[in-house]
């Protein structure tokens, strides 16, 4: 510090020189003491009034060093390092400025002045002012931190989110470290001292009339192209900025050919021109098109694929009913499973085919108005069946491995791709079959006779039971009506029993013709190797099929043979009489015949919905199923 009273020598070499006056030599010379003290009090009203902890105004007066000497009005000038000053290189002597008063004096007397604090003072009040009138304040950012940066609001350290810098996803932070920019004040909390400040709300504001502007256009279906930027890309879709309108082009509006990942057709920050197609006035919400700009892959399309002709693709997808081929952008054709090869059965596309091949195909059918593309790949090669008609001519006797079984058949392979059904009914002339693998099983070697070839459909007719001469002429003479015969137990099924006679041949004897009283479980009580007499009632060469009754054949015999096959299968007593009673002659033939009829069906029937499996016609239905899903495609 400085006395005004003390002489300073302007070239700094002199040294300094202090007159020490006796304030009674003073007076004594030229004032009275009452005088002096009068001057005295005048002398120190031409200071200014100065307290502790206020801003005043002051003058530079001189630089020295790292001090700047500042006059601010009081008896002795303050020293403030030049480092308090945010541009110490523009100082000049004589500027005026703001000063922070700390202390009037120190323990060594001097005067305490602060730069630093006084710009600490006034850009609180300023950001203050700014948070109270919603004003703009300038910043600088000055490194990241976690969730976002520190900005210097002159020598005050606000903080901003990183969701508050922009309306527009930030790809780089680093970017924008060291940036000027302008900023809103969000929150001061002043007993932390902590400051939120934004950079966002000023874009939205700016943003704000153009939104309104867009948003009335679209309400008015007044725009249809608009230019828009990529914000975010997700796996359903892009998330495009139309300028403070946001808006979502879903993934299949992006291109017309099928497409992986949106990021595929776009990048982030791209610039982009769209087309409006639906805006939602309640929700704010646009959904926009990329792919809809470009023309339609199927406009023309008939100029461009003929029926016939040979193209190239490659896989895109793959279902269990075929594999579908992607000809061109937006241009995709079935290859449906029935159109992959001649002669195999494939269950599965992936047997010939594989996602992301690229193979080629004849175009088989062309629908613009569907937009539905049939190929096929079989259709490469000559069709094998036109030629097998001359290898398996029709009645030709043949030898093959069984293949498949159903419950209406079985498969037989004639050679590697070519195999042919023999219908259960085609098995035997003589054995009533409900289950075909009590006749044959999966790998058997059977000799097999072609009965028809079906080309177009792919398919071959075969018969086993055909090896041999139909029985039936010669059955139809030798088991006469009332003749009797020896029998014996297949197996017990619900409605009677099924018995084999002495050719082999299959016959069946219904409930009511094994008992004048009912029979349970007839499984219990006919074992199948048993063997017993019984009666023909009906035969039917044209249905092949022998019905027979044991109670008349009793109804001629005597009391001991009732009481014999009553005693072998232990049955409930009845007597020779009660047979008599329920003879044949007090029922009616058409409602046996009935009877039988069902009885058989009925449980074939059965069999099949046990099983689980198919009938001819679930086979049917399927290939229809087959056969619609592939047009529908």
């Amino acid at each position: 510090m400085t006395n005004k009273s003390e002489l300073q020598s302007d070239t700094g070499t002199e040294n300094k020189v202090s007159n020490q006056v006796n304030t009674k030599d003073f007076v004594a010379k030229d004032y009275s003491e009452e005088e002096f003290k009068k001057y005295i009090e005048l002398y120190e009203k031409t200071f200014n009034i100065i307290k502790e902890n206020e801003i005043v105004k002051g003058k530079v007066v001189a630089i020295s060093g790292n001090d700047v000497l500042i006059d601010i009005g009081f008896k002795s000038d303050g020293r403030v390092s030049i480092d308090e000053f945010p541009d110490p290189e523009n100082i000049k002597i004589g500027d005026e400025l703001e000063i922070y008063v700390e202390k009037i004096e120190d323990k060594e007397g001097q005067l305490v002045l602060s730069r630093k604090r006084a710009d600490i003072i006034r850009n609180w009040e300023k950001i203050t002012t700014a948070k109270e009138q919603d004003a703009v304040i300038k910043g600088k950012i000055m490194r990241r931190i976690k969730g976002g940066f520190v900005v210097d609001l002159g020598g005050i350290s606000a903080f901003l989110p990183g969701s508050q810098i922009d309306t527009k996803p930030i790809r780089d932070y680093d970017a924008y470290v060291g940036k000027e920019m302008d900023f809103k004040i969000l929150k001061i909390n002043h007993p932390n001292e902590n400051i939120i400040v934004s950079h966002k709300v000023i874009i939205e504001e700016s943003m704000a009339e153009q939104r309104e502007k867009l948003l009335a256009l679209l309400e008015a279906g007044k725009v249809d192209v608009i230019k828009a930027s990529v914000k975010a890309i997700t796996d359903f879709g892009v998330f495009v900025d139309l300028g403070g309108v946001d808006g979502l082009i879903h993934i299949t509006d992006l291109s017309w050919g099928r497409i992986n990942h949106p990021s595929d057709v776009v990048e982030l920050d791209q610039e982009i021109d769209v087309k409006v197609l639906e805006y939602d006035k309640e929700k704010k919400r646009v959904t926009l098109g990329l792919k809809q700009l470009q023309p339609h892959p199927w406009d023309n399309i008939e100029e461009r694929l003929k029926v016939g002709e040979k193209v190239k693709g490659k896989v895109v997808s793959i279902t269990e009913y075929g594999a579908f081929i992607e000809i061109e952008k937006g241009i995709e054709g079935l290859i449906h499973i029935s159109e992959m090869s001649w002669t195999q059965h494939i269950t599965n596309p992936t047997q010939v085919v594989s996602m992301g091949q690229v193979v080629e195909a004849i175009v088989l059918s062309l629908d613009k108005e569907e937009k539905k593309l049939s190929l096929g790949i079989k259709q490469l090669t000559p069709n094998p069946w036109q030629s097998l008609l001359e290898k398996f001519p029709i009645g030709s006797r043949h030898k093959g491995k069984v293949c498949n079984i159903t419950n209406f058949g079985a498969f037989v392979e004639l050679e590697q791709g070519v195999d042919g059904l023999i219908h259960i009914s085609d098995l035997s002339w003589t054995k009533k079959i409900l289950n075909v693998e009590d006749f044959v099983k999966l790998g058997d070697e059977i000799e097999v006779v072609i009965l028809g070839i079906d080309v177009e459909n792919q398919r071959i007719a075969l018969g086993h039971k055909q090896l041999t001469e139909n029985p039936w002429d010669s059955l139809a003479e030798k088991y006469k009506l009332e003749t009797e015969v020896n029998c014996k137990v297949i197996r017990a099924i619900e409605k009677g029993l099924i018995v084999e006679l002495p050719d082999g041949v299959d016959a069946f004897i219904p409930a009511s013709q094994l008992s004048v009283s009912p029979i349970k479980n007839f499984s219990e009580v006919f074992k199948p190797g048993q063997e017993f007499n019984a009666e023909v009632i009906e035969i039917d060469k044209e249905s092949k099929k022998i019905v027979l009754s044991v109670l008349e054949y009793l109804k001629d015999k005597d009391e001991n043979e009732v009481k014999q096959y009553i005693t072998k299968f232990k049955l409930k007593k009845f007597s020779l009489g009660d047979v008599i009673d329920s003879s044949r002659a007090n029922q009616s033939r058409e409602e046996v015949e009935f009877k039988i009829d069902y009885i058989i069906d009925g449980e074939k029937n059965k069999s099949e919905s046990d099983t689980g499996k198919n009938k001819p016609e679930d086979i049917k239905e399927t290939n229809d199923k087959e056969e619609s899903s592939k047009s529908e495609n």
